[in-house]
């Protein structure tokens, strides 16, 4: 989701709100035109191989560094683009808005909002291919569809819109398994935070990124449920200002056998009063 000029706002220093152990977060400073807008991180088994997209509809690629605690301390690029069409053509206006990166069998899976849709990506430096769409993105929100994207050890999809339509409304979970999609079930939802990312940890479950925005800033939630949407757990919350506008989350499996949560903050392109930033967290 993009946000208009009323978030133009400092944020204050806090601390996180919830027991899971903070490793650090890393402020990335691109230092290239039309770079910002992150919303989605991608990150190989070791945590190190990481593949960003921006809301703007580019995609960066490269490597980060980690220190002895694990936490990211640079970002090196190895290269960058723009998303294609189908067609190999530009993405046109409305088309843009990459909000969530999934990967299954080495193919990626890039999801959008504005102009719901899914689509399938062999290399994500090259164009597209035609991939099915749910019938029911056609309803969503236009700035509020997917923003969450998933893909679990069976290759099943899981996508998810920001919001659902009512502030008691579940949010609904799209599957889809390889065939067709469907709504097998929905999402609790609570209090202010909206859907902002997600991915399927190496336990298995859904891990669903949230945030929420007051006057001071941001504040972020991750929950996790089981693949039928069960056995809801809250695993981590932020008080306002802590971090950024945290979009993108990746869950990993350190050396040391420790789930990781590794998330990215879109700075909404407003560098001088948002950041890009890398936030590492350990929930066991």
């Amino acid at each position: 989701m993009r946000f208009g000029p009323l978030l133009a706002l400092g944020l204050i220093a806090g601390s996180p709100a919830f027991t899971a152990e903070f490793l650090g977060s890393h402020v990335w400073t691109p230092g290239f035109d039309g770079a910002g807008g992150y919303s989605a991180i991608w990150l190989d088994d070791d945590g190190a191989q990481t593949l960003l997209l921006s809301d703007r509809g580019t995609w960066v690629r490269g490597t980060v560094t980690r220190d002895t605690t694990g936490k990211v301390t640079g970002f090196d690029i190895s290269d960058r683009g723009p998303l294609l069409r189908s067609t190999g053509g530009a993405l046109q206006a409305g088309e843009t808005d990459a909000e969530a990166i999934a990967q299954v069998d080495g193919v990626f899976f890039v999801a959008y909002e504005g102009t719901h849709r899914v689509m399938r990506h062999p290399d994500i430096a090259a164009p597209p291919e035609r991939f099915a769409q749910d019938g029911r993105f056609e309803a969503l929100q236009g700035n509020s569809g997917l923003e969450a994207l998933a893909a679990d050890a069976q290759g099943r999809l899981y996508a998810i819109p920001e919001r659902s339509g009512g502030s008691t409304t579940p949010f609904p979970v799209s599957r889809f398994d390889g065939g067709q999609w469907s709504q097998p079930f929905a999402l609790r939802r609570d209090g202010r935070f909206l859907v902002s990312g997600a991915d399927v940890g190496p336990d298995g479950r859904l891990y669903i990124l949230e945030r929420d925005f007051a006057l001071l800033g941001f504040r972020s939630r991750v929950r996790s449920f089981d693949l039928t949407g069960g056995d809801e757990r809250l695993e981590l919350v932020t008080g306002i200002g802590v971090h950024d506008n945290l979009e993108g989350i990746e869950v990993w499996r350190d050396a040391a056998g420790r789930t990781r949560v590794t998330m990215i903050s879109d700075d909404n392109q407003r560098p001088l009063i948002q950041r890009t930033e890398f936030v590492d967290y350990v929930l066991d």
